[in-house]
C-alpha cells in the first residue's frame, strides 16, 4: 500500500453516496465563552462537537462566506430543553454551508447509515418477497449457511407470524424490522409450507453479511462474458468484486460487463481498490483538500485480469461509482456505456458523536485522473445509449430483463466486447448476441 493510499485509510474517508464508514470523533472540545461553563451536563456538547469537526474539516475554508465563529456563538448562547432541539438548532446552523452532503444525522439515522456501510445485518439470513399471487410474505431463498437454512427454512415458506405478529397487512420494510435484530437473540416465526400444517420455528438472529455483487457466466455468441454487478461500495464489496473476478476468469471468461447503474456509492476506499483489482499503473483519482493539498492514489498491484472490460452507468451512477469508472475510462482499461452520470466530485468525512449521533463533512474535492471535475457535469460514456422511456421503465420494473437481450445498454456493451475479444484472439469480425437473464434481487434479512 502506498503512503497515499495509507493516509486516505486513516483519514476513514468515504463517498456520501448512500453508504459511509464509521469514525469516532476524537476532538477535544475548546471552551472559549463564560457561556460554556455549563455545557458538560447539556445538549451543548453534541452542538459544540458537531461545530468543532466542520471548523476544523470542511473543504472550503470560508464556509461559504459564512463566519462560522459566530454560528459558534450563537448555538452556544442558546438554552436546550432536549437533544430534540440541538439537533434542530445544528441542522439550521448547516443550511448556510449549501452543502447537502455535510449534514447532521440523529442516532438512529446514524445507525442506519452504519449499518447500511457494513455490508452487514444480524437477522436470520433469508431473502423475502411478497408473492404477487398469494399476496402472502414468502421465503425466496435461505442463504447458505445462514440460521434460516440451519433451522430448515426453504424457498416457498409463507411466513404468516414474526413473533406473534401477522404479517397479511405488514409491507417488507415493516416485516424486515422485526426479523432484524441483536445477535444472539431469537425471533419466531409462523410457518405455512405446502402439504403441511402451519408450525412454529425459532430462530437465533446472528450477523449475516450481505452480497453486493451478482455475477454469472453468460454465453454471447461464441464468447463467455462474465457479468459483474456492483449494488452498492459497502466494506465487503471489494472482496466481494475480487471473488467474483477470480471466479469467472476461472471459469474461461473471454471479456467482462461490471454494472454501476444505480449503483449510489459508498466507501472511498472500496472504489480505490475494485479500481486496483482492474489496473496494472496508472492514477486511479485525486483529491484535493482545504489546504489545497493534493494527494494521487495509484495503482498498487497487478491487475486480476487483462480480458477486454465494458463498464455499464446511467445517472444514478454516483460517488464511488464515478470514481471507478473514471478511472477506468481515463487509463484506457474500459468502454463506458450508457448515460452521463450523477456528477458528485466531493469527499465526506463520517464521524461519530458522543451521544451516538454522527456528522457527515465534505473534506475533499476530487478528479478523475485527467484531471476532470465532474462536480454537477458527471462521467460522459464512450458510447451513449439513449433509452426511452418504456424501455426504463421496462427495466426499473423486470429486473430480469436487466443484462439481456431487452436492455439496449448491455446489448451495446456485448458489441463492443466481442470487437475487443475478436481483437485480443486475433479472429475476424462477427457479431451475434444472445438472450441472457439476471436474477431478481431480493429483500434480505
Amino acid at each position: 500500500m502506498n503512503p497515499t493510499s495509507r493516509s486516505l485509510h486513516s483519514l476513514q474517508t468515504v463517498l456520501f453516496g448512500g453508504a459511509v464508514v464509521v469514525s469516532a470523533s476524537g476532538i477535544g472540545l475548546c471552551w472559549q465563552h463564560p457561556a460554556e461553563a455549563a455545557l458538560e451536563d447539556s445538549p451543548k456538547v453534541i452542538v459544540d462537537e458537531a461545530w468543532q469537526l466542520v471548523n476544523r474539516h470542511y473543504v472550503d475554508e470560508t464556509f461559504n462566506k459564512t463566519d462560522w465563529k459566530e454560528t459558534r456563538r450563537e448555538l452556544l448562547s442558546r438554552n436546550y430543553t432536549s437533544t430534540k432541539q440541538a439537533y434542530t438548532a445544528l441542522r439550521e446552523a448547516l443550511q448556510p454551508l449549501n452543502d447537502p452532503y455535510t449534514r447532521f444525522m440523529a442516532p438512529s439515522e446514524y445507525e442506519s447509515l452504519t449499518s447500511q456501510t457494513s455490508g452487514e445485518l444480524s437477522g436470520v439470513g433469508i431473502r423475502m418477497e411478497i408473492n404477487k399471487k398469494t399476496k402472502v410474505l414468502t421465503v425466496v431463498e435461505p442463504l447458505p449457511g445462514s440460521p434460516a437454512t440451519k433451522a430448515g427454512l426453504t424457498a416457498g415458506d409463507r411466513i404468516i407470524e414474526i413473533d406473534g405478529k401477522p404479517t397479511a397487512k405488514l409491507d417488507i420494510k415493516e416485516s424486515s424490522k422485526l426479523i432484524r435484530g441483536q445477535s444472539g437473540t431469537q425471533v419466531k416465526f409462523l410457518i405455512q409450507r405446502k402439504g403441511t400444517k402451519k408450525f412454529e420455528v425459532a430462530i437465533e438472529r446472528a450477523v449475516i453479511e450481505l452480497s453486493a455483487v451478482t455475477s454469472r457466466i453468460q454465453r454471447e455468441g461464441g464468447n463467455r462474458i462474465g457479468y459483474i454487478r456492483l449494488n452498492e461500495f459497502s466494506a465487503h464489496a471489494s472482496e466481494q468484486i475480487k471473488a467474483a473476478i477470480e471466479r469467472l476468469t476461472a471459469e474461461k471468461a473471454d471479456g467482462f460487463v461490471l454494472d454501476l447503474r444505480g449503483n449510489p456509492g459508498g466507501l472511498l476506499n472500496a472504489s480505490i481498490d475494485i479500481a486496483d483489482m482492474w489496473l496494472d499503473r496508472g492514477l486511479i483519482v485525486r483529491t484535493v483538500n482545504r489546504q489545497g493539498t493534493n494527494e494521487n492514489v495509484k495503482a498498487r498491484t497487478k491487475s486480476l485480469t487483462q480480458k477486454p472490460l465494458a463498464v455499464l452507468v446511467d445517472g444514478n451512477s454516483a460517488s464511488s461509482s464515478e470514481i471507478l469508472t473514471g478511472a477506468l475510462q481515463d487509463n484506457g482499461r474500459a468502454k463506458v456505456i450508457g448515460s452521463t452520470t450523477f456528477g458528485k466530485a466531493l469527499v465526506q468525512s463520517v464521524h461519530q458523536l458522543s451521544d451516538g449521533s454522527g456528522l457527515a463533512v465534505t473534506v475533499a474535492h476530487y478528479y478523475t485522473p485527467k484531471g476532470t471535475d465532474i462536480n454537477h457535469k458527471g462521467i460522459t460514456p464512450d458510447i451513449q445509449v439513449k433509452l426511452s422511456e418504456g424501455q426504463k421503465i421496462l427495466l426499473s420494473t423486470n429486473p430480469k430483463m436487466l443484462a439481456t437481450f431487452s436492455d439496449p445498454h448491455y446489448t451495446q456493451a456485448i458489441r463492443t466486447l466481442q470487437q475487443g475479444i475478436r481483437a485480443q484472439k486475433g479472429q475476424p469480425d462477427s457479431t451475434v448476441i444472445n438472450k441472457a437473464v439476471v436474477p431478481k434481487a431480493f429483500h434480505q434479512n
